[in-house]
């Protein structure tokens, strides 16, 4: 990899830590959905990836969310992203710092992230006559 190419890698990498799956608070490098980022010699990029099931309700959208990201880095000619579900994401591939952000020690607790406030509730009953 030249210095130039590995330049783009280092910046794509950037842009794609501003990439977040909504229901998951942590970036999705840093989530370890990025399997792999090659830049060529021309300037191509191609991203392979995953998401965490392939049932996400995401699947529509981070895929050309990744691809508008890398295709807008300096030194980036073009940019394709392939989505693959092999190796299936696993939790153990996030990055230190993402089971840090999550809290995870084996003991994630969703309702930390949640960003609804209690409610507290008063029934009143009338007395029958």
């Amino acid at each position: 990899m030249s210095e130039q190419t590995s330049d783009i890698n280092e910046r794509i990498v950037k842009a794609l830590r501003t990439i977040h799956d909504p229901e998951i608070p942590v970036n999705i490098h840093d989530l370890g959905l990025i399997y792999d980022v090659t830049v060529d010699d021309a300037g191509a990029a191609a991203i392979r990836m995953t998401l965490t099931t392939p049932n996400c309700p995401m699947a529509e959208v981070i895929p050309g969310q990744v691809q508008a990201a890398v295709a807008a880095v300096d030194g980036v000619t073009s940019a394709t992203v392939e989505l693959v579900w092999e190796p299936s994401w696993t939790p153990e591939m996030m990055s230190e710092v993402a089971r840090l952000e999550l809290d995870f020690t084996g003991k994630f607790d969703p309702a930390k992230f949640m960003k609804k406030s209690p409610i507290s509730l008063s029934i009143n009953r009338k007395k029958q006559d």
